[in-house]
Protein backbone atom coordinates (compact mmCIF):
# COMPACT_ATOMS: atom_id res chain seq x y z
CA UNK A 1 0.00 0.00 0.00
CA UNK A 2 1.38 3.38 -0.95
CA UNK A 3 1.67 6.23 1.54
CA UNK A 4 -0.96 8.22 -0.36
CA UNK A 5 -3.57 5.46 -0.22
CA UNK A 6 -2.81 4.89 3.46
CA UNK A 7 -3.34 8.58 4.26
CA UNK A 8 -6.63 8.68 2.36
CA UNK A 9 -7.95 5.57 4.08
CA UNK A 10 -7.00 6.80 7.54
CA UNK A 11 -8.61 10.23 7.09
CA UNK A 12 -11.60 9.24 4.93
CA UNK A 13 -14.21 8.91 7.74
CA UNK A 14 -13.68 12.54 8.84
CA UNK A 15 -13.55 14.06 5.35
CA UNK A 16 -16.07 16.58 4.09
CA UNK A 17 -18.28 15.74 1.12
CA UNK A 18 -15.95 17.47 -1.35
CA UNK A 19 -12.89 15.84 0.19
CA UNK A 20 -14.49 12.42 -0.15
CA UNK A 21 -15.30 13.26 -3.77
CA UNK A 22 -11.62 14.00 -4.44
CA UNK A 23 -10.46 10.96 -2.48
CA UNK A 24 -12.71 8.57 -4.36
CA UNK A 25 -11.65 10.00 -7.70
CA UNK A 26 -7.94 9.67 -6.84
CA UNK A 27 -8.35 6.08 -5.70
CA UNK A 28 -10.32 5.07 -8.78
CA UNK A 29 -8.59 7.23 -11.41
CA UNK A 30 -5.08 7.84 -10.09
CA UNK A 31 -3.64 7.08 -13.55
CA UNK A 32 -5.53 10.07 -14.98
CA UNK A 33 -5.15 12.32 -11.93
CA UNK A 34 -1.37 11.89 -12.11
CA UNK A 35 -1.38 14.04 -15.25
CA UNK A 36 -3.77 16.71 -13.98
CA UNK A 37 -3.05 20.09 -12.45
CA UNK A 38 -5.02 21.16 -9.39
CA UNK A 39 -7.17 23.32 -11.66
CA UNK A 40 -7.89 20.45 -14.07
CA UNK A 41 -8.77 18.10 -11.21
CA UNK A 42 -11.13 20.71 -9.79
CA UNK A 43 -12.79 21.26 -13.16
CA UNK A 44 -13.23 17.50 -13.62
CA UNK A 45 -14.97 17.22 -10.24
CA UNK A 46 -16.76 20.59 -10.57
CA UNK A 47 -15.15 21.98 -7.44
CA UNK A 48 -12.73 24.85 -6.91
CA UNK A 49 -8.98 24.63 -7.38
CA UNK A 50 -8.52 25.91 -3.82
CA UNK A 51 -10.54 22.94 -2.51
CA UNK A 52 -8.13 20.57 -4.25
CA UNK A 53 -5.15 22.43 -2.78
CA UNK A 54 -6.66 22.32 0.72
CA UNK A 55 -7.25 18.58 0.27
CA UNK A 56 -3.50 18.10 -0.32
CA UNK A 57 -2.78 20.00 2.90
CA UNK A 58 -5.39 17.88 4.72
CA UNK A 59 -3.35 14.81 3.75
CA UNK A 60 -0.22 16.50 5.19
CA UNK A 61 1.38 17.26 1.82
CA UNK A 62 3.25 20.53 1.34
CA UNK A 63 0.87 21.69 -1.35
CA UNK A 64 -0.61 20.06 -4.44
CA UNK A 65 2.75 19.49 -6.25
CA UNK A 66 3.76 17.01 -3.53
CA UNK A 67 0.43 15.20 -3.76
CA UNK A 68 0.80 15.22 -7.55
CA UNK A 69 4.23 13.58 -7.25
CA UNK A 70 2.79 10.90 -4.96
CA UNK A 71 0.23 10.10 -7.66
CA UNK A 72 2.93 9.88 -10.32
CA UNK A 73 5.04 7.62 -8.12
CA UNK A 74 2.09 5.20 -8.07
CA UNK A 75 2.10 4.77 -11.84
CA UNK A 76 5.75 5.12 -12.84
CA UNK A 77 6.31 1.48 -13.65
CA UNK A 78 2.73 0.56 -14.47
CA UNK A 79 1.45 2.85 -17.19
CA UNK A 80 2.42 2.11 -20.79
CA UNK A 81 3.33 4.64 -23.46
CA UNK A 82 0.06 3.89 -25.28
CA UNK A 83 -1.93 4.62 -22.12
CA UNK A 84 0.03 7.83 -21.59
CA UNK A 85 -0.77 8.90 -25.15
CA UNK A 86 -4.49 8.34 -24.61
CA UNK A 87 -4.35 10.31 -21.36
CA UNK A 88 -2.65 13.21 -23.09
CA UNK A 89 -5.28 13.14 -25.84
CA UNK A 90 -7.91 13.67 -23.15
CA UNK A 91 -6.44 17.13 -22.59
CA UNK A 92 -8.55 19.40 -24.80
CA UNK A 93 -6.17 22.35 -24.68
CA UNK A 94 -4.72 23.07 -28.11
CA UNK A 95 -1.69 25.17 -27.17
CA UNK A 96 0.72 22.25 -27.05
CA UNK A 97 3.89 24.34 -27.16
CA UNK A 98 2.78 26.39 -24.14
CA UNK A 99 1.88 23.23 -22.23
CA UNK A 100 5.17 21.48 -23.00
CA UNK A 101 7.45 24.46 -22.35
CA UNK A 102 5.71 25.30 -19.10
CA UNK A 103 6.08 21.70 -18.01
CA UNK A 104 9.80 21.79 -18.83
CA UNK A 105 10.22 25.03 -16.90
CA UNK A 106 8.47 23.45 -13.91
CA UNK A 107 10.74 20.39 -14.10
CA UNK A 108 13.88 22.56 -14.04
CA UNK A 109 12.52 24.68 -11.18
CA UNK A 110 11.65 21.60 -9.08
CA UNK A 111 15.03 20.03 -9.82
CA UNK A 112 16.79 23.18 -8.65
CA UNK A 113 14.72 23.19 -5.45
CA UNK A 114 15.31 19.50 -4.69
CA UNK A 115 18.94 18.96 -5.72
CA UNK A 116 21.37 18.33 -2.85
CA UNK A 117 24.41 20.60 -3.47
CA UNK A 118 26.61 18.44 -1.25
CA UNK A 119 25.81 15.29 -3.20
CA UNK A 120 26.35 17.18 -6.45
CA UNK A 121 29.79 18.39 -5.33
CA UNK A 122 30.74 14.92 -4.07
CA UNK A 123 29.68 13.45 -7.42
CA UNK A 124 31.94 15.94 -9.22
CA UNK A 125 34.83 14.99 -6.92
CA UNK A 126 34.23 11.31 -7.65
CA UNK A 127 34.27 11.95 -11.40
CA UNK A 128 37.59 13.77 -11.07
CA UNK A 129 39.13 11.02 -8.91
CA UNK A 130 38.05 8.02 -11.00
CA UNK A 131 40.63 5.98 -12.87
CA UNK A 132 38.02 5.03 -15.46
CA UNK A 133 34.44 6.23 -15.91
CA UNK A 134 31.74 3.94 -17.29
CA UNK A 135 28.37 5.40 -18.34
CA UNK A 136 25.30 3.17 -18.56
CA UNK A 137 22.38 4.85 -20.33
CA UNK A 138 19.99 2.74 -22.36
CA UNK A 139 16.82 3.15 -24.39
CA UNK A 140 15.37 6.69 -24.23
CA UNK A 141 18.16 7.81 -21.89
CA UNK A 142 20.83 6.84 -24.44
CA UNK A 143 21.19 10.40 -25.73
CA UNK A 144 21.81 11.71 -22.20
CA UNK A 145 24.67 9.28 -21.70
CA UNK A 146 26.20 10.05 -25.08
CA UNK A 147 26.13 13.78 -24.33
CA UNK A 148 27.81 13.26 -20.94
CA UNK A 149 30.36 10.87 -22.46
CA UNK A 150 31.29 13.26 -25.28
CA UNK A 151 32.37 16.03 -22.92
CA UNK A 152 33.85 13.93 -20.11
CA UNK A 153 35.95 12.03 -22.65
CA UNK A 154 36.99 15.33 -24.18
CA UNK A 155 38.22 16.65 -20.83
CA UNK A 156 39.36 13.58 -18.89
CA UNK A 157 40.18 11.00 -21.61
CA UNK A 158 39.06 8.11 -19.40
CA UNK A 159 35.36 7.74 -20.18
CA UNK A 160 33.46 5.01 -22.02
CA UNK A 161 29.87 4.11 -22.85
CA UNK A 162 28.48 0.73 -21.83
CA UNK A 163 26.18 -0.45 -24.61
CA UNK A 164 23.02 -2.45 -24.26
CA UNK A 165 24.11 -5.08 -26.74
CA UNK A 166 24.88 -8.70 -25.91
CA UNK A 167 28.29 -7.75 -24.47
CA UNK A 168 26.73 -5.51 -21.82
CA UNK A 169 28.29 -7.17 -18.77
CA UNK A 170 31.50 -7.92 -20.64
CA UNK A 171 31.91 -4.14 -20.91
CA UNK A 172 31.83 -3.96 -17.12
CA UNK A 173 34.03 -6.95 -16.36
CA UNK A 174 37.15 -4.83 -15.77
CA UNK A 175 35.46 -2.45 -13.32
CA UNK A 176 37.44 -2.03 -10.10
CA UNK A 177 37.23 -0.03 -6.84
CA UNK A 178 39.25 2.77 -8.49
CA UNK A 179 36.58 3.22 -11.17
CA UNK A 180 33.26 5.06 -11.34
CA UNK A 181 30.04 3.83 -12.95
CA UNK A 182 27.31 6.35 -13.76
CA UNK A 183 23.83 4.94 -14.36
CA UNK A 184 21.23 7.11 -16.11
CA UNK A 185 17.63 5.96 -16.23
CA UNK A 186 14.13 7.38 -15.84
CA UNK A 187 10.66 5.79 -15.69
CA UNK A 188 10.04 3.26 -17.08
CA UNK A 189 13.46 2.26 -15.77
CA UNK A 190 15.77 0.11 -17.86
CA UNK A 191 16.35 -3.23 -16.12
CA UNK A 192 19.88 -3.53 -17.53
CA UNK A 193 20.88 -0.14 -16.17
CA UNK A 194 19.76 -1.17 -12.68
CA UNK A 195 21.55 -4.52 -12.92
CA UNK A 196 24.68 -2.86 -14.28
CA UNK A 197 24.83 -0.41 -11.39
CA UNK A 198 24.23 -3.25 -8.92
CA UNK A 199 27.03 -5.29 -10.51
CA UNK A 200 29.40 -2.32 -10.27
CA UNK A 201 28.70 -1.94 -6.55
CA UNK A 202 29.29 -5.64 -6.00
CA UNK A 203 32.72 -5.21 -7.62
CA UNK A 204 33.49 -2.32 -5.28
CA UNK A 205 33.29 0.48 -7.86
CA UNK A 206 31.98 3.93 -7.00
CA UNK A 207 28.54 4.67 -8.41
CA UNK A 208 26.37 7.66 -9.29
CA UNK A 209 22.72 7.51 -10.36
CA UNK A 210 21.18 10.23 -12.51
CA UNK A 211 17.49 9.50 -12.20
CA UNK A 212 14.16 11.04 -11.23
CA UNK A 213 14.10 10.62 -7.44
CA UNK A 214 15.75 9.06 -4.40
CA UNK A 215 13.08 6.34 -4.54
CA UNK A 216 14.24 5.23 -8.01
CA UNK A 217 15.26 1.56 -8.26
CA UNK A 218 18.77 2.78 -9.15
CA UNK A 219 19.12 4.55 -5.79
CA UNK A 220 19.99 1.50 -3.62
CA UNK A 221 23.07 0.87 -5.78
CA UNK A 222 24.30 4.47 -5.95
CA UNK A 223 26.59 6.31 -3.57
CA UNK A 224 25.17 9.57 -4.85
CA UNK A 225 21.74 10.09 -6.37
CA UNK A 226 21.36 13.18 -8.56
CA UNK A 227 17.62 13.58 -9.07
CA UNK A 228 16.11 15.52 -11.95
CA UNK A 229 12.38 15.78 -12.59
CA UNK A 230 11.20 14.37 -15.90
CA UNK A 231 7.40 14.51 -15.70
CA UNK A 232 5.51 15.12 -18.92
CA UNK A 233 1.79 14.55 -19.42
CA UNK A 234 2.25 12.67 -22.67
CA UNK A 235 3.77 9.52 -24.16
CA UNK A 236 7.35 10.78 -23.74
CA UNK A 237 9.33 11.95 -20.74
CA UNK A 238 10.87 15.38 -20.51
CA UNK A 239 14.68 15.23 -20.43
CA UNK A 240 15.15 19.00 -20.23
CA UNK A 241 15.93 19.01 -16.49
CA UNK A 242 18.15 15.88 -16.63
CA UNK A 243 20.13 17.43 -19.49
CA UNK A 244 20.46 20.67 -17.54
CA UNK A 245 21.78 18.70 -14.57
CA UNK A 246 24.28 16.93 -16.82
CA UNK A 247 25.33 20.32 -18.23
CA UNK A 248 26.05 21.46 -14.68
CA UNK A 249 28.14 18.33 -14.03
CA UNK A 250 30.21 18.85 -17.17
CA UNK A 251 30.79 22.53 -16.42
CA UNK A 252 31.78 21.74 -12.82
CA UNK A 253 34.28 19.12 -14.03
CA UNK A 254 35.65 21.45 -16.68
CA UNK A 255 36.03 24.28 -14.18
CA UNK A 256 37.88 22.06 -11.72
CA UNK A 257 40.16 20.75 -14.47
CA UNK A 258 40.61 24.07 -16.27
CA UNK A 259 44.14 23.27 -17.50
CA UNK A 260 43.05 19.96 -19.01
CA UNK A 261 39.96 21.58 -20.49
CA UNK A 262 41.96 24.42 -22.04
CA UNK A 263 44.51 22.02 -23.52
CA UNK A 264 41.82 19.71 -24.92
CA UNK A 265 39.84 22.54 -26.48
CA UNK A 266 42.97 24.13 -27.97
CA UNK A 267 43.94 20.82 -29.58
CA UNK A 268 40.44 20.37 -30.94
CA UNK A 269 40.33 23.88 -32.36
CA UNK A 270 43.57 23.15 -34.24
CA UNK A 271 42.14 19.91 -35.64
CA UNK A 272 38.81 21.52 -36.55
CA UNK A 273 40.60 24.35 -38.32
CA UNK A 274 43.01 22.05 -40.15
CA UNK A 275 40.31 19.78 -41.51
CA UNK A 276 37.72 22.56 -41.92
CA UNK A 277 35.12 20.81 -39.77
CA UNK A 278 32.82 23.80 -39.40
CA UNK A 279 31.16 26.08 -41.89
CA UNK A 280 32.65 29.57 -42.20
CA UNK A 281 31.20 32.74 -43.70
CA UNK A 282 33.82 32.90 -46.44
CA UNK A 283 32.42 29.67 -47.83
CA UNK A 284 35.08 27.26 -46.57
CA UNK A 285 33.77 23.97 -45.16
Amino acid sequence: MTQLIKRIQERFPKMSANQKLIANYLLQNYDKAAFMTAQQLGETLEISESTVIRFAAYLDYDGYPQLHKALQDMIKNKISTVERLHLSLDDKRHNIIEKVLNSDIANIRRTLEDINPQDFNKAVTQILKARNIYIISLRSATSLGQFLHFYLQLILKNCRIVSGMSVFFEDLIAVSPEDLVIGISFPRYSRQTIEGLKYAREKGAHTIAITDSVTSPLAPYAEYVLAAHSEMASFIDSFVAPLSLINALIIAVGTNESDKTTTALSQLEDIWDRFKIYYTENGDT
